[in-house]
């Protein structure tokens, strides 16, 4: 029996797959599967996947569910104690599932171990943006004003978990569905966190949601729900949970091929409004800056300094190195 199943949702995902499946079956760590869920593709995933002749790797094929329904259907046939996620697009270091499974092994009072995630674009190259989180143990707190698990390719999660918290909750779109899980895990299980930036998490213009007002909605839901029980001298975390959330809010539009840089301005006041003293944090002063640029410049012109800023972090990155 594997010790770790590896769930990967699949929806027209030929274009990235086959580098994501690469750095999966690299991996230094032995005993583990590999599920893809092949959501209702429309292109080639399936039929790519039904060739790879390595026996570690299943296909399961259903009609589209969506990203929860996906990842929920690669819980329901897991046979390993651990659970580790991946996006069709991310990449993974060949270290990864070796480094998380030591630490679940060591430590069965945790439930989930994330890492740190370094941020790459649509040909692979390294934006120079990494997340290097340090909260451990009970995260909950910590958790609430930041998804510190920054994206779906990186917990590791004990399969017990799912079993207690339940699975991921279908009627939240995107990403914001990633958070209330990890909110469900954290309220009841110690977090760990592998100080490497173990997944490369791939930035495109295309994937970011259109749907403010669906996203709006599901990020009320999440904070609502993980604010519901918890005692009235936590409750000041409440407006700074809305803060944080209509900061990852204002990226999206930035973000999306229109780069509406009003909708970011509306979601930044939005941030203010619950709690002011989030005007003074950097993500508040980049996205003002980042708004600036895009109504002064345009699209193309903020584009090109989009561009120059990346090609800068990487040089600084690799000075640093």
């Amino acid at each position: 029996m594997p010790k770790v199943s590896v769930v990967i949702p699949a929806y027209n995902a030929i274009a990235y797959l086959p580098e994501t499946m690469e750095s999966v079956l690299s991996q230094t760590y032995d005993s583990f599967e590999v599920i893809v869920v092949n959501d209702g593709s429309l292109d080639e995933t399936e039929q790519w996947v039904a060739q790879i002749q390595d026996p570690r790797v299943k296909l399961i094929s259903q009609e589209n569910q969506g990203l929860s329904g996906a990842r929920n259907t690669g819980i329901f046939h897991a046979r390993g104690d651990y659970i580790a996620f991946l996006d069709s697009d991310d990449i993974w270091e060949p270290t990864k599932l070796e480094k998380q499974a030591s630490i679940l092994d060591e430590c069965p009072e945790v439930g989930l171990v994330y890492t740190w995630v370094a941020y790459i674009n649509e040909q692979s190259q390294s934006t120079g943006k990494v997340f290097k989180h340090q909260a451990e143990g009970d995260v909950w707190k910590k958790l609430t004003e930041h998804n510190i698990v920054e994206c779906g390719s990186v917990a590791m999660v004990r399969r017990s978990c799912f079993e207690n918290c339940g699975v991921f909750d279908r009627s939240l779109v995107s990403f914001v569905e990633d958070w209330d899980m990890w909110l469900r895990i954290a309220s009841k299980y110690p977090f760990k966190v592998v100080k490497e930036p173990l997944v490369y998490y791939r930035q495109r213009s295309n994937s970011a949601s259109k749907n403010w007002e669906a996203m709006e909605q599901s990020f009320r839901i999440v904070i609502e729900k993980a604010f519901a029980s918890v005692p009235n001298e936590l409750q000041y975390l409440k407006n700074r949970s809305y803060a944080s959330a209509n900061l990852c809010l204002a990226w999206k539009p930035l973000q999306n091929q229109q780069k509406d840089y009003q909708k970011t301005l509306y979601f930044l006041q939005q941030a203010s409004t619950y709690y002011p003293g989030v005007r003074f944090s950097k993500e508040f002063i980049r996205l003002s800056i980042a708004a600036t640029a895009m109504r002064w410049l345009g699209n193309n012109g903020y584009k090109q300094v989009l561009t120059i800023f990346h090609t800068l972090r990487r040089y600084a990155v690799a000075i640093a190195r």
